[in-house]
């Protein structure tokens, strides 16, 4: 029996049999058939077979999945990796992380690599807009395309009936039916036209003014009918309510007038008497200052420190021409005026403004001071007395105030504003007699020179305008790439020079002549004063420039060779103006954000 009915009949065989070598029998042969026949014993089959296990082959894959009962648990995949060599089902990719949390990355994935607070989140293949559409789709018409195919899902009736259209891609004859049932319904709606005279007009008559259709359906106003039972007497609950509006209307306007003489300008006197003994004023100059000589020398120590503001001081300006008194702007609304000579105390507080003061400017004599703030105000003060003499507003922010300094007209008044004008009043009439418009930023800055004939503005558009005065023509417009900013401008004592504080911490030399050339030759420079308009000044015979400046230092330039002559450290934050006094050859006053005025000597 060979190996084949062995396996057929079920009967058992041994394969070492099988490989054994066969007995050394002769085969026998029939004469009858003349064919050859073999029996197992003479001539037995020789196989070579492989050797095989019983086990069944079982690729690594399906490990993944073990039946317990008849629920599939699914082997947790490694979060970390990048690459699956099967596809998951579903449950295995969104199965929770197995195994101890890893002491510094939360959920198994690392910070830097999160950007949700649940993980991390990446951006779907669809795109936004497809979305919105398949959304907006389903939601109007009950189905929408299958993003994992090329099918439908949802109602498949409405979707043949439709043609497959989505909120986006509505055909035009479509669209057009719309509008036109629309209209319809509108017409209709207001009674104006029949359902079949809508049905048979056209839309564009509609929207057509010129036409019969337009008419029609205009002709009644929205608002018709709107005041029927308005023109009849109140009832007495109505006239009740009106006498109750009207009196607590009264009520508040008097609550009013009252909280605005509340805030009225006011003075505070803080010397010992206002007269001495021989009537003289506090104001007035002593009779034994003057100029011991002529030449100007720089401070070397602190002198006095006058502290009264609580918050910046933003300007200061001496006393006209005497300099024994001190004129103060602060960023707590009040104006003050200390003695430099005898006491050092302040002598009086003005108040009026109910926002930060900006800047300050006295008369001639020093008898009258102007101050600009930042509630829109412009303020006209007698320095004696305290009294405002007269109030000014055009309704936005004055940044810089003088007045002419010829004598003869020391009742014109010129205001930089923050709507890019200069703006002139006559203070004895009160009324605006010139505006110069000609900026494009906010004014900073007005210089007279020539003899007062000219006035040289800057602003933040980065440039300078020589203007006539009553004339509001630019005469000069200086404007290159390279400049910047200049909100401080300092005359020289002689006249012919301005120094122009630039944002790009350099001091720039202009030429008052007919031309108003930069000066290339001279240039100071090794400040910071980025972002702060600091004062620029000279001392009293031109020898010296000096500049307050970001970090609270107070600068001193050699006016000809233009090196750097000296640096005090004057203030905590910045230094934002410094005065060199007008009689004193080598004493400097400086104001910073600190709140503190110093005296240097």
């Amino acid at each position: 029996m060979d190996l084949l009915q062995a396996y057929a009949e079920g009967g058992e065989f041994d394969i070492d049999d099988a490989n054994s070598p066969p007995p050394q029998n002769p085969p026998t042969t029939t004469d009858a058939d003349d064919t050859t026949t073999s029996s197992p014993d003479s001539s037995p089959m020789r196989l070579s077979l492989p050797s095989k296990s019983s086990a069944p082959k079982v690729d690594d894959t399906m490990l993944a999945l073990t039946v317990t009962g008849n629920k599939a648990q699914s082997k947790p995949l490694d979060p970390t990796q990048h690459m699956v060599s099967f596809n998951p089902t579903y449950d295995q990719l969104w199965a929770p992380i197995y195994g101890p949390a890893h002491p510094y990355a939360k959920d198994g994935i690392a910070q830097g690599l999160r950007n949700h607070k649940l993980g991390f989140v990446e951006d779907a293949s669809i795109e936004p807009f497809v979305f919105d559409e398949q959304y907006n789709t389903f939601y109007k018409y009950g189905y929408a395309a299958d993003p994992s195919g090329n099918n439908f899902v949802g109602d498949l009736d409405k979707l043949q009936e439709s043609g497959a259209v989505s909120v986006y891609n509505i055909p035009q004859n479509e669209q057009k039916r719309r509008r036109i049932e629309k209209k319809k319904e509108k017409l209709e709606k207001l009674g104006e036209v029949d359902g079949e005279e809508a049905g048979d007009m056209d839309v564009s008559e509609v929207d057509n003014p010129a036409t019969e259709a337009w008419i029609r359906k205009n002709s009644k106003s929205p608002w018709a009918g709107k005041r029927e039972g308005v023109g009849g007497e109140l009832t007495e609950e109505q006239k009740k309510y009106a006498e109750e509006y009207a009196k607590k209307k009264g009520e508040g306007e008097n609550e009013g007038g009252k909280s605005n003489a509340g805030m009225a300008d006011k003075s505070t006197f803080h010397g010992k008497e206002e007269r001495d003994y021989q009537g003289r004023s506090w104001i007035a100059p002593p009779k034994d200052a003057k100029a011991s000589n002529d030449h100007c020398y720089t401070p070397k120590r602190l002198v006095h420190t006058w502290s009264g503001h609580t918050k910046g001081v933003s300007a200061i300006r001496f006393f006209p021409k005497h300099g024994h008194l001190l004129l103060s702007a602060g960023m707590d609304t009040k104006v003050k005026i200390w003695d430099v000579y005898n006491s050092g105390k302040c002598m009086r507080t003005y108040m009026g403004h109910s926002k930060a003061v900006r800047d300050i400017w006295f008369s001639n004599d020093g008898s009258k001071f102007l101050t600009a703030s930042y509630d829109k105000n412009i303020k006209y003060w007698d320095t004696e007395t305290g009294q405002v003499i007269s109030t000014f507003s055009t309704g936005k922010i004055p940044y810089v105030v003088r007045l002419n300094p010829d004598e003869d007209k020391q009742n014109v008044l010129l205001a930089g504003m923050s709507d890019k004008k200069i703006v002139q009043w006559d203070m004895n009439t009160g009324q605006i007699t010139q505006e110069y418009d000609q900026h494009l930023g906010a004014v900073n800055t007005i210089t007279f020179v020539d003899n007062n004939r000219r006035f040289v503005t800057s602003s933040d558009d980065k440039s300078l305008r020589v203007w006539e005065f009553g004339i509001p023509v630019v005469i000069k417009y200086i404007s290159e790439p390279h400049m910047h900013s200049m909100p401080s401008i300092a005359l020289h004592p002689n006249s012919n020079w301005l120094a122009a504080q630039s944002l790009d911490n350099q001091i720039l030399i202009y030429s008052t002549r007919e031309r108003f050339q930069l000066n290339k030759k001279k240039r100071f420079a090794g400040h910071i004063v980025a972002g702060y308009a600091c004062q620029v000044n000279f001392s009293p015979d031109g020898r010296f420039v000096m500049s307050g400046d970001g970090e609270g230092r107070c600068w001193f330039w050699d006016w000809k060779s233009c090196r750097v002559f000296k640096t005090l450290k004057c203030h905590e934050g910045v230094c934002i103006g410094c005065e060199w006094h007008p009689l004193e050859q080598s004493k400097v006053a400086t104001c910073g954000w600190d709140g503190q005025i110093k005296y240097w000597d």
